[in-house]
């Protein structure tokens, strides 16, 4: 079988975020399958972009897949800059629809980047080609900058997403879904609701047992003077972002300094983002001493940082947006490593409360949290054992890239072609 790939924001190790179409294109390459992934030069979750050297395009093998990059410009923010990207990426796949059509031959197209317009230059190609389409949700746009940004449901950017979203809905073979619980959002949007098929984000478990690297000296040995001193280490491990409940965990680091006489409790503060300046300024204003930070590691870097923690957060905004449900990779590489979560995400699923490996509270709620890092620091080492074990387990069975692509591709394989997509 050959498979187009078209994601915008595809990634790899040496450039960064994001990591899901090489995964599964990867696994797909394994079991004799031929895959090209297309995507932008340009993309702001990546920490490097590919050399095109003044070409408008550029073929490169990537851990046995193919990319073909198209050249697109630079931008910062999420402003206009962004959006003349996303439309030159859409223009570059458009003008490149026949050449696709007819020297690669795919027998499916995956349309996959963030948001939704991709569905167009994906559906000329797979008409051209005869193939199945196939629609791949990351997030559902325009509801994420509509209920997270605060856009209005009449700009015309958002009318523009919301009528491809539809048509994407409407037209697709497939509809994969990292959200397992928009089903009945995506059948209001004119989805069939037997296209649904829900595949999680997912983990190389065979990397992240073999590759591991330790972290860099400096935050090595400064960790190993907090253990030293008796600090229980409580972690996060990702982006400074507005939707990452950052402020809480330092309103839960100054509770605990006013509670803990003994000061037992050092929070840790591992990654970088447009609110990192900001939460280091508020630290110090607040006078937290309880409070490290540390600049990004590497994703190979990721499993021996996690594991010199006692226990890790994330946290999300309180939005109803999350009632479809999430899958951070923050999350599972948590899982993947054992040590036990503090979960402070209101939404539809709860893999923590599923595995049973940490605790689950209110979101945006410091005063929760501060409870629940006093009451996980009281676990005996048999109960940290027995989570570490059942969160592992529950990575095994439900996230491990080896079963989420053979999964994607019997969905594939069962689904007939249309004949409108």
């Amino acid at each position: 079988m050959r498979i187009l790939y078209i994601n915008h924001y595809a990634g790899s190790f040496d450039y960064g975020m994001e990591f899901r179409p090489l995964y599964l294109s990867r696994e797909w390459v394994r079991l004799g399958h031929e895959v090209l992934i297309v995507a932008a030069s340009e993309s702001h979750v990546r920490s490097k972009q590919p050399n095109m050297d003044g070409n408008r395009e550029l073929e490169e093998t990537i851990d046995g897949v193919r990319f073909l990059w198209l050249k697109t410009p630079r931008y910062d923010g999420n402003g206009i800059g962004r959006i003349w990207n996303i439309f030159c990426f859409l223009l570059g796949v458009w003008r490149k629809s026949g050449v696709l059509a007819e020297q690669f031959r795919p027998d499916v197209v995956i349309a996959s980047s963030t948001y939704p317009m991709d569905i167009v230059p994906a559906e000329r190609v797979a008409k051209k080609a005869g193939a199945k389409m196939v629609f791949e949700v990351h997030d559902l746009w325009p509801l994420s900058p509509i209920e997270l940004g605060g856009m209005s449901p009449r700009h015309p950017f958002i009318r523009l997403v919301q009528w491809a979203e539809d048509r994407a809905y409407r037209l697709s073979d497939i509809v994969i879904s990292m959200l397992p619980k928009a089903k009945e959002y995506m059948c209001s949007r004119g989805m069939a609701p037997e296209k649904f098929f829900y595949v999680p984000n997912g983990i190389d478990l065979q990397a992240w047992d073999q590759d591991q690297m330790p972290v860099p000296g400096t935050m090595e040995n400064e960790i190993f003077r907090l253990k030293n001193a008796g600090k229980f280490l409580v972690g996060y491990l990702g982006a400074h972002g507005l939707a990452n409940g950052l402020d809480v965990f330092l309103e839960s680091a100054d509770l605990l300094q006013r509670r803990d006489r003994a000061k037992r409790f050092q929070l840790v503060l591992v990654g970088s983002g447009p609110e990192k300046k900001r939460l280091q300024n508020r630290a110090r204003e607040m006078g937290l001493e309880n409070l490290t930070f540390f600049d990004s590691v590497s994703k190979r870097t990721v499993p021996s940082a996690i594991r010199m923690m006692d226990a890790v957060y994330i946290g999300l905004q309180k939005k109803s947006l999350f009632r479809y449900g999430i899958s951070p990779n923050k999350l599972i590489d948590y899982m993947a490593a054992g040590v036990p979560v503090l979960n402070a995400v209101e939404a539809g699923n709860n893999p923590v409360e599923d595995a049973r490996c940490g605790l689950s509270i209110p979101a945006q709620n410091p005063i929760a949290l501060a409870d629940a890092i006093e009451k996980i620091s009281s676990f005996s080492r048999d109960e940290i054992a027995q989570m570490s074990a059942r969160a592992r387990r529950y990575v095994e069975t439900n996230h491990d890239y080896r079963i989420l692509a053979k999964a994607f591709l019997e969905r594939i394989s069962e689904n007939p072609i249309s004949g409108k997509g």
